[in-house]
Parts: structure tokens; C-alpha cells; sequence
């Protein structure tokens, strides 16, 4: 059957917001997103719902669901355990959009490198100019970002020009921690911390109350607590940070470097069954990956 561009960015939009919640879509979340006025999204649901594409969910919390019949008319396999690749802009995650494929247009050109990018969603959301991010993709953890210099609304494709490409590193962290961890006790001073950071040229120690991780003492903090007035022979528990960020020694580094973000910190303890055997720092992952 032949359909409308309208019918298949409505349809790609229903298929992308369903794959990404699991539950019926109303016909004003499709409209916000491929700027459409709700009325003329509810009419163009009614003709695909005639043949066939759409099924419509009754109810306060109903809407539309596709159909099979919907993924084979638009030769889409979206099932439940494909991985979404992510695409934003200005670094917040697009609703709506991800992307299906990436195909490098100019890889062998000496001096540009440009790239079409197939979305599962509407390509109307964006803007020639935009500058995206794709990615990381699910086996090589490929970040790609560039700039949107055109878009084809008949294969929901963009074109983007390139400027730079990153593979995320794949091993854990405790490829990159340092160690051996250097650590403080409750019983320790202000003067012990001064004088562990003076030796080793660091700038923090997570603060042990036997083998349990009782909190972290950094250069800042012993700053900010000299300009308090306390001494040099107060003991750490007054100055430490209790609420300490973890991470299993185990898990990608890819996975936590959000959380320096999201946190604000420079630096987390990494664990094994609980006990801390290292810490990974913010200049430990620009050593790895300065772009990022």
C-alpha cells in the first residue's frame, strides 16, 4: 500500500514512542513531536486504523498501538531486545528518535567524513545546523558527533557532516583505578591527611572505620575547614564526606562517567565485595579519552 509522508512519519513516531514505553501512545504525544495539530493526527490514525496499521486502545489512559502489519509495511524490525541508540542535541536526549543505521558516505575522503543516519522516529524535529550526538552504539560503544546539514523526510534519514568520533573504552574500571588505594582512619587527623597528600602527590583518600568505607577526605575539604578555624589536630570525621559515590570494580567505564557529571565529584571509590581496593579520578578517564 502506498502511504502519505504524514501517515509514515505518524506511523514511525507511534512505533518509536511504543518501542520506548511499552504501553499505548495518544494521538497529542505523536503531534508534539512531528509538530502536527492533534486534530489532523487523529484524523490520519482513523484511515490508518482502516487498514490495519494501528490499533486503538480505549480508555482515559488509551491511545493507538501499531501492528505487525505496520513494521512489515515500513520494513522495520523493532523488537524488545534491540538496543536503542540514542540521539541528542545540545546534549539532551531526543524524545521520540533513535537511531537505526548509520551508513559513512565520504569514509575515504582525505578531508570530510559525512554520514547518513536512518532514525526510527520523525526527522522533522530537527533543524539544518543542529549539532548532534549518536550513540554510544551497543557492540563498539561508537559516539558520533556532527552537524545536520540536510534531511530526507521519504527515508527518515539525516546527513550529518562528522567532526569527531569516539570509541568508548569496553574494559572496567579497575583497568584504569589507581592503586594501591591509599586510605585514612576515623582515629586520623587533619595533619595525618596533609601529610598522606603531601607524600603521594594526591588530592583525596577514602576514610576507613575498620575495613567499612566510612567516607572520603579530600584537599578542598581540609581547605574549607582551616578557613572554619579548626585545627590541624581535629580528627577527620569532622571534615569528611560521608555520603561517598561507589562503584563496583567490575562495571564499564562507560557506565559511571556520568556520574562525575551528575554529582559534581572528581573522584569515586572502587569496591570489591563491599571493601574499597582503589579510586578512579577524573584525570584517570582524561588520560583515556581527553575529548570526552
Amino acid at each position: 500500500m502506498e502511504l502519505s509522508l504524514i501517515q509514515k512519519d505518524i506511523l514511525i513516531t507511534l512505533i518509536t514512542l511504543y518501542h520506548q514505553q511499552s504501553h499505548s501512545i495518544k494521538g497529542e504525544e505523536i503531534a508534539d513531536i512531528i509538530l502536527r495539530n492533534p486534530g489532523t493526527v487523529r484524523n490520519q490514525m482513523q484511515s490508518l486504523k482502516a487498514i490495519g496499521l494501528v490499533d486503538g486502545v480505549p480508555g482515559p489512559k488509551g491511545g493507538y498501538i501499531p501492528t505487525q502489519l505496520a513494521y512489515k509495511e515500513l520494513n522495520l524490525s523493532v523488537s524488545e531486545g534491540d538496543y536503542d541508540v540514542p540521539i541528542s542535541r545540545n546534549g539532551e536526549k531526543i524524545k521520540g528518535a533513535h537511531v537505526q543505521e548509520i551508513d559513512f558516505t565520504t569514509l575515504c575522503h582525505p578531508d570530510i567524513c559525512h554520514a547518513v543516519i536512518k532514525l526510527v522516529g520523525s526527522v522533522k524535529i530537527f533543524d539544518i545546523g543542529d549539532k548532534i550526538t549518536i550513540g554510544p552504539t551497543p557492540v563498539n560503544k561508537l559516539l558520533i558527533r556532527g552537524e545536520v546539514f540536510g534531511k530526507d523526510e521519504s527515508t527518515q534519514s539525516l546527513l550529518i557532516a562528522t567532526s569527531e568520533m569516539i570509541s568508548l573504552p569496553k574494559q572496567p574500571i579497575k583497568a584504569y583505578m589507581s592503586t594501591p588505594l591509599k586510605t585514612l582512619s576515623v582515629t586520623q587527623t587533619i595533619r595525618d591527611a596533609v601529610s598522606l597528600f603531601s607524600l603521594y602527590r594526591i588530592h583525596g583518600a577514602p576514610v576507613l572505620d575498620g575495613n567499612r568505607l566510612a567516607g572520603i577526605v579530600t584537599m578542598s575539604d581540609v581547605a574549607k575547614a582551616l578557613d572554619r578555624g579548626l585545627s590541624l589536630d581535629d580528627t577527620l570525621p569532622s571534615i569528611m564526606t560521608k555520603d561517598v559515590i561507589q562503584a563496583p570494580s567490575d562495571i564499564k567505564l562507560f557506565d559511571v562517567i556520568g556520574r562525575f557529571k551528575e554529582r559534581e565529584i572528581g573522584r569515586l571509590v572502587v569496591t570489591e565485595n563491599g571493601k574499597p581496593v582503589g579510586i578512579l579520578t577524573q584525570s584517570d578517564i582524561i588520560r583515556v579519552f581527553p575529548s570526552v
